[in-house]
């Protein structure tokens, strides 16, 4: 029997040798998932902020629904089966009720596992201002209710805390460790403001522990074998595809709009067979030859 998604990010997890922590880049389409997974990474991740913007061009300020974060999941997992994505499901869109329901639609969708966090619903994006979380109990019926859903199908969960900044790191390390306690694959205090914080969770919280590198965040930016040495095993750069996206589209459209034509510019562009080695236009060709010949 092969093993599930969530086993194979176990697998690399425990894997032997390594000398960094795993990292995972932020996709938010099945296109970015393609070259991510074309990259080499092993592991890929959809986060609400990058999907609320590219499908919304909405700030990560809760409007995103579950419905429009599954279909994300479901296009991406369509586009690169092979690969498992875990997916940012915010508070899991309500309470434990909702919680299995997103459970079970992630599983159906293809993901292989999902973030769950404990902000009050409307949540914001972990490094933004004027965030609220609920109490310890309630985020407990909710991350059981996660793990009581997972069943056959296998789920990677990771808990994830936003209390560091409402409530104090004292406080998100006793809720990251009462997370682990009742079986999370992984904890995630979110937003630690100095390598001195991020110690003292490696130091405190046991299990798998989660970084957040967001560029210009609240978090120092550490490479993955400076996290691996602080004692961090899973890492996460949800928004480096989508800064440098709308970086990318900003300059051509700036372009296009002042001189009428790229044809100066063609080098901020990828080639036309390049792109179409990316969506794999011959595999279609051959597809529809076979049918054509039949």
């Amino acid at each position: 029997m092969s093993m599930t998604h969530a086993e194979k990010i176990r697998e690399i997890l425990t894997r032997g040798g390594r000398s960094a922590a795993l990292l995972m880049p932020g996709v938010f389409d099945a296109l970015t998932a393609r070259l991510a997974v074309q990259a080499g990474f092993e592991v890929i991740f959809t986060s609400g902020y990058s999907v609320s913007a590219a499908r919304l061009a909405a700030p990560d300020f809760g409007v995103l629904t579950a419905t429009e974060m599954i279909d994300t999941a479901r296009r991406v997992c369509l586009a690169e089966p092979e690969t498992p994505l875990i997916v940012d499901a915010d508070t899991g869109y309500g309470n434990a009720i909702n919680v299995i329901q997103t459970v079970k639609e992630l599983q159906r969708a293809g993901a292989a596992g999902m973030f769950l966090e404990d902000q009050v619903w409307p949540k914001k994006c972990g490094h933004m201002s004027g965030k609220v979380v609920i109490p310890l109990e309630e985020y407990e019926s909710k991350l059981q209710a996660a793990i009581d859903t997972r069943g056959d199908r296998d789920f990677f969960i990771v808990a994830r805390t936003d209390a560091r900044a409402p409530l104090g790191l004292k406080e998100a390390i006793r809720r990251a460790k009462r997370s682990h306690e009742m079986g999370a694959d992984a904890t995630f205090i979110e937003a630690p403001q100095s390598i001195d914080e991020m110690r003292e969770i490696a130091r405190e919280v046991p299990g798998v522990r989660v970084a957040n590198m967001l560029e210009k965040g609240k978090t120092p930016l550490q490479t993955p074998q400076e996290l691996h040495d602080i004692g961090f095993d899973l890492i996460v750069h949800p928004l480096t595809a989508l800064y440098a996206a709308a970086r990318a589209y900003s300059d051509v459209f700036r372009i296009l709009k002042k001189k009428g034509t790229t044809r100066e510019d063609l080098h901020l562009l990828l080639p036309w067979a390049d792109f179409h080695g990316i969506v794999d236009l011959e595999g279609y060709y051959e597809l529809e030859k076979k049918y054509r010949e039949r």
